[in-house]
């Protein structure tokens, strides 16, 4: 039950982006991305949007990053910027997502900390991670769709989310104990 991806890149003989646009679109995300909702936002303007990705890549590229040491957004926009325009879009991406954000940290960091003890500002500051985590879980359920292809692939699944959220075992334990069946299972089929 392989799935189609949903979203089509541009055309393959299309140039890739220039690196002022790439530039502009992570400059965009970083500082526009409140919370863990960047991974929804990246997908919505890289797959959606612009169609410089499918499905598909972005998700292996986002599966890639989150294996890394690292920053989760800054491995992703490392490898999406490596994807489009290789080692200088890498750098590119990565400054673009990561030094505006800490630029408007250090300047209104402050600020927004002191205005977060009002009830209001707090409560819209609530509410933008309620949608940071809706935009998480967005990606999360695109990867589970495009992950749990088979009924293997589905125990696994749910192993892994039983294990830390029923059970609460450690990320890392959940990942040491079930990649490598993962992996094997992923190396068999393709044998087959």
């Amino acid at each position: 039950m392989l799935r189609k991806d949903a979203h089509v890149a541009t055309d393959a003989s299309a140039p890739p982006p220039s690196l002022l646009d790439l530039g502009l679109a992570f400059t965009k995300l970083g500082i526009t991305s409140i919370g863990g909702g960047v991974n929804g936002m990246m997908h919505t303007e890289f797959v959606t949007n612009r169609g410089w990705f499918t499905d598909r890549q972005f998700l292996s590229g986002l599966a890639l990053a989150q294996s890394l040491p690292g920053v989760n957004v800054a491995n992703l926009a490392l490898w999406l910027g490596y994807q489009l325009r290789g080692s200088v879009g890498a750098l590119v991406a990565l400054g673009a997502v990561v030094l505006p954000p800490a630029f408007a940290i250090l300047l209104i960091g402050n600020l927004v900390l002191r205005l977060s003890a009002d009830p209001v500002i707090g409560a819209l500051l609530a509410g933008l991670a309620v949608a940071a985590t809706g935009l998480s879980l967005s990606v999360g359920y695109l990867a589970m769709r495009y992950a749990c292809i088979d009924v293997v692939s589905a125990i696994l699944f749910g192993c892994t989310l039983i294990g830390v959220t029923a059970f609460h075992f450690s990320a890392l334990a959940v990942v040491a104990a079930l990649a490598p069946i993962g992996v094997a299972y992923g190396f068999l089929r393709t044998r087959h």
